[in-house]
């Protein structure tokens, strides 16, 4: 499976909902941002149980804009974020970029680059603090 086929089918899931399907395309060790929290879990089980409290506060929705294709495994994807809350209230509607590293075909970790860099605190999407004007 290409990069991008790869990026489009883990989105499509997530945006579904789909736990499953998502997982299926990553590694067994994949390290990923915690947004709504801070920190990282590591590991598809830590994903799922992560998942499963975002969603129970938050409504999420990631749309690729655009893929492309770096050195040494590196994806740099730019989406359109939208966060709402589960009474449909916007918290956030921004462009960002999640920078994926991929081996052997699966996702082996995940980065969010804000601004000028990247963070490992809570994003400020999931605050409120970041509603678009």
């Amino acid at each position: 499976m290409i990069a991008q086929e790869l990026i489009s089918q883990a989105y499509s899931a997530f945006n579904r909902r789909d736990i499953d399907a998502v997982l299926v395309l990553m590694s067994e060790h994949v390290s990923w941002p915690k947004a709504s929290e801070g920190g990282r879990v590591i590991g598809k089980q830590e994903i799922r149980d992560y998942w499963t409290r975002q969603w129970a506060e938050f409504d999420p929705c990631v749309d690729v804009l655009e893929i492309i294709d770096g050195e040494a495994g590196k994806i740099d994807v730019k989406v359109h974020q939208l966060v709402k809350t589960l009474k449909g209230d916007v918290l956030s509607d921004k462009e960002l970029w999640h920078v994926y590293t991929i081996a052997n075909e699966l996702i082996e970790r995940m980065d969010i680059k804000e601004g000028e860099g990247g963070s490992e605190g809570p994003s400020p999407a999931f605050s409120g603090s970041d509603r678009a004007k």
